[in-house]
């Protein structure tokens, strides 16, 4: 096998092993955006079960969870008082 031969031989083996790479990493990334989007279905969903939860057990008072409950109840307070402040300095 001349010098030539061999480089030839060299770049191609190089050349397959680069586009089995970039097809790898292809993969992964398809594979890591569908894992990303099941994440946010499972996402989406346990904040609909807070939701859900949180309007039937709303005025309950010994709800399961209740501690998170009441922070929940006491933030939305809170959103309520600092959207009146924020009406009253516009002057609404």
């Amino acid at each position: 096998m001349d010098f030539f031969e061999k480089v030839t031989d060299t770049v191609t083996a190089k050349g397959r092993e680069a586009a089995d790479k970039a097809r790898e990493m292809a993969e992964i990334a398809r594979l890591k955006s569908q894992i990303a989007s099941c994440e946010e279905v499972i996402k989406k969903n346990y904040l609909e079960i807070g939701r859900l939860f949180m309007e039937q057990y709303k005025d309950a008072q010994d709800a399961p969870f209740e501690k998170q409950r009441r922070a929940i109840l006491n933030a939305q307070a809170g959103v309520e008082d600092l959207q009146k402040k924020i009406r009253r300095i516009k002057g609404l």
